[in-house]
């Protein structure tokens, strides 16, 4: 499994976020280039404990069983996932600073390694490991990156 932790992997996710433009078209789904780049920091932002929000009910029942399954492998996330209502961004960006905003979201991942992610459970999925955090991470950024061809 590819990691955020892992430089060349960093670097590779990096490089695709730097291949999208303002005229990048999704594949599916509702967001637009620039709504799916402020969309991408918000879990990363929960990631590194800048951001919290309360447990959901539905993710205290469900969460630990759904969390296991969607990360037992390298299987990239299927298309229109629900998003959760925290994540769902309404109003317009600008590309070029969305993107600077998430790169340095990602690079983070290799300046603080596991220890630098938070200890607070995730608002779904409950308390979850560095390794969890950085593979969902990783397949959210797949999944919206592969959304919009790169």
């Amino acid at each position: 499994m590819k990691s955020l932790f892992n430089t060349t992997d960093n670097k590779a996710i990096i490089d695709r976020i730097n291949q999208l433009s303002a005229n990048s078209k999704a594949g599916w789904g509702k967001m637009s280039v620039d709504q799916m780049l402020t969309h991408l920091q918000q879990p990363l932002k929960v990631a590194f404990g800048e951001l919290k929000l309360k447990r959901s009910l539905f993710g205290i029942l469900l969460g630990r069983m759904i969390l296991k399954r969607i990360t037992r492998d390298d299987a990239p996330f299927g298309r229109n996932a629900p998003t959760d209502k925290n994540f769902v961004i309404k109003d317009r960006h600008n590309v070029e600073e969305e993107k600077k905003k998430l790169t340095a979201l990602v690079q983070k991942f290799v300046q603080v390694g596991p220890n630098g992610i938070t200890k607070d459970p995730h608002p779904f999925f409950g308390k979850m490991t560095s390794q969890e955090w950085d593979t969902l991470q990783w397949k959210h950024l797949d999944h919206h990156l592969r959304q919009f061809g790169v």
